[in-house]
């Protein structure tokens, strides 16, 4: 990934390049944190959305969109990534739910009319985007007056791109080193599930992913999405079950030390 990254145009063709791997790898279940952590603690906080249009900002391949489908929300789904849609659309074809993909920048959605649906979702995307302020105002613009959006993101207090895990002599984690938390620069992360099984056999390229990150204060989201004309009604840290905690100790330093996500729900004015 090059110097263009603040260009939405490259953030799609990082995750096109990655879609089949990351494909197969979140169907298989490897995506540990999702599956046992972030994923069921959104679903307890998100609202009730049976029989609702709902829209899922940054949906990917769907694995997230189809859950939200069998809560009973109408769904649909965008991406940049033509690659990630294309497979999500592939998964309806074989088993149909019901939603709808499009290919296109949940900062702009502009194949939406205004007032179109109940609610917006979105796990753990719209801090890959460049242009936070413009999702907000897009998002704001297609809900309908009361509609909800509900997103999770990495917490931007403790996720900074000076992170680093601090250990005892026997390897026990004692705290979570931060900084630089006032740069906003973006950057490319390279990184892999890294509790995939080692006999996980891949049909996809195994490279690591190539993510663009971009860096923003708690206040730069929060004023972000106030600004706009949502009024924001609840926010949430989770934490790891302690029954997680006890099992996993990568679970652990996250239960005993600092959150991992941040939940923030908000209604549109």
């Amino acid at each position: 990934m090059t110097d263009d990254i603040l260009n939405e145009a490259a953030v799609a063709a990082a995750w096109d390049r990655d879609a089949a791997l990351w494909t197969e790898e979140v169907r298989a279940g490897f995506d540990f944190y999702r599956e046992l952590y972030t994923l069921p603690a959104f679903l307890d906080f998100m609202p009730s959305i049976a029989g609702q249009q709902v829209i899922d900002l940054g949906c990917g391949e769907g694995t997230n969109t189809r859950r939200f489908a069998q809560r009973g929300g109408m769904m649909t789904g965008i991406d940049l990534s033509r690659e990630m849609i294309q497979r999500a659309r592939q998964k309806e074809a074989e088993e149909p739910l019901g939603i709808a993909y499009e290919v296109g920048s949940f900062n702009e959605l502009s194949p939406f009319a205004d007032e179109q649906f109940d609610c917006a979702l979105s796990t753990m995307a719209l801090m890959d985007s460049p242009n936070f302020p413009s999702a907000m105002r897009a998002a704001c613009r297609v809900l309908k007056p009361g509609g909800i959006l509900c997103f999770s993101i990495l917490r931007p207090c403790f996720i900074t791109p000076a992170l680093q895990w601090l250990t005892n002599e026997e390897g026990a984690y004692q705290g979570l080193l931060v900084g630089r938390y006032f740069e906003e620069a973006p950057f490319a992360e390279r990184w892999r599930f890294g509790r995939r099984p080692a006999t996980a056999k891949l049909v996809a390229y195994d490279e690591p992913f190539e993510v663009p990150r971009f860096p923003r204060t708690l206040s730069g989201y929060v004023n972000a999405i106030t600004e706009t004309g949502f009024r924001i009604v609840k926010m949430e840290e989770p934490r790891p079950s302690e029954k997680l905690a006890r099992e996993h100790a990568w679970l652990n330093r996250w239960y005993q030390h600092a959150p991992l996500v941040l939940f923030i729900s908000a209604v549109k004015a």
